[in-house]
């Protein structure tokens, strides 16, 4: 799990045995919006969306290691949650 300034990132179950191969990931700082980080591969470049409540059920995911996170990841989440 990721702490930048209270950042938790997370995977699917299904992913969870998929290192830094997974292509979705999923992001949420402190009470705040859960966040999908899609990779386009065709664009090189993680999409995000913020999910909606009724499009989603938290516990369906599991907290995933910030080292499995993909660099560029990482640096895209970092700008995207700028204090």
């Amino acid at each position: 799990m990721a702490t930048m300034n209270g950042l938790r990132v997370y995977i699917t179950p299904v992913n969870a045995s998929v290192s830094a191969d997974a292509s979705v990931f999923y992001s949420r700082r402190g009470n705040g919006p859960i966040y999908r980080w899609l990779y386009e591969a065709n664009v090189a470049h993680w999409r995000v969306l913020r999910m909606h409540g009724s499009d989603f059920k938290p516990r369906e995911l599991c907290a995933a290691s910030w080292k499995s996170v993909p660099e560029k990841l990482q640096a895209q989440m970092g700008e995207h949650y700028l204090d």
